[in-house]
């Protein structure tokens, strides 16, 4: 079997990013997926990926990705990672529009860019044999409820409930799902994003907690999982820093024995 290509979406920063480099790093062909197309050609530029500038959200958009990678070479896994959460508000008063965008890029660019990827990912176990492998980025939310996660609770709980049923109508295929469903991690945009570009809240969320887990702790994580035996599926990995008992349960301060 010649060399492994993946899609990565939400590669333009954090996770995905970081997730590009490793499989890079790992001998993959990559095709790195987001929609700044500046932030992309410096990923190309440092790791020799390719890279496709596309807004997930735009079913067009997902349309010439599809047409891209089936007329450049076989796809063999796929890393749904774009995401993203707005606010902390109650759900009373949270804004209708800040849950339309956490759905459109959370569930349906999920829903999207799997629809658009599988029937390629089948061509490929065709061509060449083996398995092929759907690996889904969602969240501690989308497992535990928290105050103030509304919105982005009820993305990514969706977004596991696709992922669950995804893995359900495959099975009989050689396609593995995998959802990995990271806690606390400190990316330079996730606060900026849902802090609306507060750059003291962001950073607030993290202060004196130690060591959150990283984009390059969730990155090879995914890459592990795809790179498992074919016959050995991670359903669901939970990964949180030690800090982190549950969503709101966070130590803050040195870690230490009890007296």
């Amino acid at each position: 079997m010649g060399t492994q290509r993946v899609v990565v979406t939400g590669a333009s920063s954090g996770i995905g990013a970081a997730t590009v480099r490793l499989f890079r790093r790992r001998g993959w062909d990559v095709v790195g997926v987001a929609r700044r197309a500046d932030r992309l050609a410096e990923l190309h530029a440092e790791t020799g990926a390719e890279v496709f500038t596309a807004d997930l959200t735009r079913q067009a958009d997902v349309d010439a990705l599809r047409d891209y990678l089936a007329a450049s070479g076989p796809v063999h896994a796929l890393v749904n990672n774009a995401g993203g959460a707005i606010g902390l508000d109650t759900v009373e008063d949270s804004l209708i529009e800040d849950w339309a965008w956490m759905f459109e890029i959370n569930v349906l660019a999920v829903k999207r860019v799997t629809s658009a990827v599988l029937p390629l990912l089948r061509a490929t176990i065709r061509a060449e044999g083996g398995s092929a492998d759907i690996v889904t980025v969602t969240s501690i939310a989308g497992h535990v409820a928290y105050l103030g996660g509304g919105g982005y609770n009820a993305a990514k709980f969706a977004a596991h409930a696709l992922m669950e049923v995804l893995r359900l109508e495959l099975n009989g295929e050689p396609i593995r799902v995998i959802e990995v469903a990271p806690g606390m991690v400190h990316t330079e945009e996730f606060g900026l994003v849902r802090f609306n570009g507060d750059a003291e809240k962001a950073a607030a969320a993290y202060a004196g907690v130690p060591a959150p887990l990283t984009a390059e702790d969730i990155a090879e994580t995914i890459v592990s999982s795809v790179e498992r035996p074919a016959h050995v599926n991670l359903d669901l990995i939970v990964i949180k820093p030690v800090a982190q008992a549950a969503p709101t349960r966070i130590a803050r301060g040195p870690l230490a024995p009890k007296d």
